[in-house]
């Protein structure tokens, strides 16, 4: 495994959700130099696109010391996952289960793509870090969100375009009340409001209805984790 002391540039895979700003905060107090990439995939919350650029926005007005260290964002196309995809995220279809036991919001091997052109221009920019927000604790079951997935990526990387990346993923093994909590350790009341108000997570797009936790439908599976993370943390706060 690589040693994360060796690792002074990051590149973060940014979609501008709870999860991603956490893992940009955290790559902003652990590296000297960030920068940031989302895709455009065709994902039916496709104004996650428009809340990334303003997570960014207030990110860069209210943290001036972390200014410093954030570089360019970058914007990939990826419309080809969207074409070869028969999924809720990429398709106009309804929330449910399949017969494999996985939501139809998983989009096969999105993570994969996402990690592999993250390191390509990571190769280019020199950037060695790669920080993603997936999660094995608290997630809806995809399994490109696994540990085991981002170890065997990391070497698949490292090797395939022989450098030495890092998987960095900071949410692998907290749920999302910690989640909630780790955003406050990093950015204090300031940064969980930003979070608040600035992030998407909602599947459906919801910029509409708005909650204690954010904007979003509020029944979707994000909404849904998102929500009871909320009042796990709030509950802990007012304990």
């Amino acid at each position: 495994m690589p040693d994360p002391q060796r690792h002074t540039r990051a590149l973060v895979l940014f979609s501008g959700g709870q999860d991603s700003t956490t893992c940009l905060a955290h790559a902003l107090q652990r590296y000297d130099h960030v920068e940031t990439v989302g895709f455009d995939y065709g994902q039916r919350h496709h104004v996650e696109l428009d809340a990334r650029l303003n997570v960014l926005h207030h990110l860069r007005a209210q943290f001036p010391d972390w200014v410093r260290k954030l570089g360019p964002d970058h914007v990939l196309d990826l419309a080809v996952l969207g074409s070869v995809s028969e999924t809720s995220l990429t398709r106009d279809m309804a929330f449910r289960m399949q017969a494999n036991g996985l939501p139809n919001t998983f989009v096969p091997g999105r993570n994969l793509l996402f990690l592999t052109l993250a390191a390509a221009l990571a190769y280019r920019r020199g950037l060695s870090a790669l920080v993603t927000g997936v999660c094995e604790t608290d997630f809806s079951g995809y399994p490109d969100c696994r540990d085991d997935t981002m170890k065997a990526m990391q070497l698949a990387l490292s090797l395939g375009m022989d450098q030495r990346f890092l998987v960095d993923t900071p949410l692998m093994w907290i749920d999302k009340a910690d989640t909630w909590r780790l955003a406050r350790d990093l950015g204090g009341d300031a940064l969980i409001d930003l979070i608040v108000e600035h992030s998407h997570t909602c599947y459906l797009g919801d910029r509409e209805h708005r909650h204690d936790w954010g904007w979003g439908c509020g029944s979707c599976p994000a909404c849904e984790l998102r929500a009871r993370g909320w009042a796990a943390f709030r509950k802990g706060v007012r304990a």
